[in-house]
């Protein structure tokens, strides 16, 4: 394919895909196909010559459609929301047009500049205290990741480090070995499997901290935790807040688990992958209040911030904490500005797993520029009505319950009645593929989800949702009294 051609197959491209967005919703939210669909619809092996653009084109529809869950329909109620828009679909072509791995300043200069702007610009519009934000001459300063997941493992691993060196000093009698078999990470027990996982991946055990009725976690019970295994001989070493869980989207109490971390020496990490977003909104920043007392910060902008994946920002109060843990000089990196002390936010390699990096900034530079901080915020606050709108209907239908407090654009709801009940209503909207959900577990009970996700949805499509689900419930339940009664 060469220049010309591509100018006019990227305009066709261009045109099935805003095809595709604005008559999303004519299309099935979730796709009729059983595991291994695929593989008998491709041949066995790589064509030997070439195929035309034509073919390829055609196969979309014939074959990547029909096995496609539709995450930008107004009918997908799933998870948490994708972020999407045409201005970052835009500024992610150009990103792919440009090609550059910006692994170092020098390997692309506008790649790391404009990230390290954009994460001051995106800090402030959430209200982060200054030390978060690299400025001219801060000791903080933001990075995109590419998921919360690695944003939680990164600030994992810069704390065991610090740790260990720390207690070198205080212990010099203690081994390495003897400090990491020591060391004590804390989540909730409402806290991302991903919190977990960072520690598996880190070589550090693990705790859950029980949380309390509204699913949060409190000083108490993790001062209570910490006593426990600081008498045990452990070193409490890091902890992670969560601000909106995934389950039901509860917050951990910052104000009071944050000055205990500083008190103990525990890096606080904060997760607020989805509810992060909100912070934009003055009316939800005190949500974020005690962020004063953490370490390091994330929250993903492409799941609510209209900037499409991958996009997780996370800051750190001290870079040098980052960069002391992962930070390897090998010649071929290495450049005539690195000393410079006005380029110390900028060694962004050393703040992430993999060494190369995408020119993510782009994408959040369109959007923030092209909907300002009002159109981001109304995208917000729209979201967060039509949740509370679906938790009244469900609060009018006596045979429902909500089951955790509607604080951004997440409702937890059940049927009263046993978990099976709920497995079976939750099948049946399921299997009828107009609306797509998924479950979670909030103590023993089964619950549904209904998050508020695509860009395009409206109140419409929240009414439809809350009808279909009523009718699909009167049909469950004749046939489960029925049943009830046969037995």
């Amino acid at each position: 394919m060469d220049a010309a051609e591509f100018r006019k197959r990227g305009k066709e491209m261009v045109d099935y895909v805003a095809d595709y967005l604005e008559k999303i919703e004519k299309r099935q939210v979730f796709p009729d196909v059983e595991p291994g669909y695929l593989r008998p619809l491709i041949p066995d092996c790589a064509p030997q010559d070439p195929e035309s653009f034509e073919d390829v084109f055609k196969d979309i529809e014939k074959i990547i459609m029909p096995g496609v869950t539709h995450w930008h329909s107004p009918y997908f109620f799933a998870y948490f929301p994708a972020a999407s828009s045409f201005p970052a679909l835009l500024g992610d072509m150009l990103c792919g047009g440009i090609g550059c791995l910006g692994f170092s300043w020098a390997a692309s200069p506008a790649c790391t500049e404009l990230e390290t702007v954009m994460l001051d610009w995106l800090g402030k519009m959430i209200n982060l205290p200054q030390e978060f934000l690299a400025g001219k001459d801060g000791q903080g300063g933001g990075v995109i990741q590419g998921s919360a997941s690695e944003a939680t493992l990164i600030s994992l691993l810069a704390a065991r480090t610090k740790t260990v060196r720390r207690v070198q000093l205080e212990k010099p009698e203690l081994t390495e070995a003897e400090i990491l078999g020591r060391l004590m990470a804390y989540a909730s027990d409402q806290a991302h499997s991903s919190v977990e996982r960072a520690a598996l991946i880190g070589a550090v055990k693990i705790k859950s901290i029980p949380s309390g009725d509204t699913f949060s976690v409190c000083g108490s019970a993790l001062k209570k935790v910490l006593d426990e295994d600081k008498a045990a001989g452990l070193i409490p070493f890091f902890f992670c807040a969560t601000l909106g869980t995934t389950p039901c989207c509860s917050f951990d109490k910052l104000l009071e688990l944050g000055p205990i971390c500083n008190k103990e020496n525990i890096w606080m990490h904060i997760d607020a992958a989805y509810a992060g977003s909100a912070f934009i909104c003055p009316e939800f920043r005190h949500l974020l209040n005690g962020v004063e007392f953490a370490d390091s910060f994330n929250f993903n902008p492409h799941k609510w911030l209209l900037v499409n994946f991958d996009c997780s920002a996370m800051w750190v109060k001290k870079r040098s904490d980052l960069i002391g843990a992962f930070k390897l000089d090998p010649l071929y990196l290495q450049h005539d500005h690195q000393e410079s002390g006005a380029l110390s936010s900028l060694w962004l390699q050393h703040w992430q797993i993999p060494l190369g990096r995408r020119f993510r900034s782009l994408k959040l530079w369109f959007v923030l520029r092209m909907y300002g901080v009002r159109g981001l915020q109304e995208h917000i606050r729209k979201h967060v009505r039509l949740s509370h709108q679906f938790e009244h209907l469900v609060l009018q239908d006596a045979r429902f319950e909500i089951c955790a407090e509607v604080v951004l654009g997440l409702v937890c709801f059940r049927l009263k009645g046993s978990n099976e009940l709920n497995e079976a209503l939750l099948k049946s909207i399921n299997e009828a593929k107009k609306i797509h959900l998924v479950p979670c577990h909030l103590r023993e009970k089964f619950v549904l989800r209904f998050a508020i996700c695509s860009r395009t949805v409206e109140s419409t499509h929240v009414k439809f949702a809350w009808q279909h689900i009523s009718q699909l419930a009167t049909d469950l339940l004749k046939t489960w009294e029925q049943n009830h009664h046969q037995q």
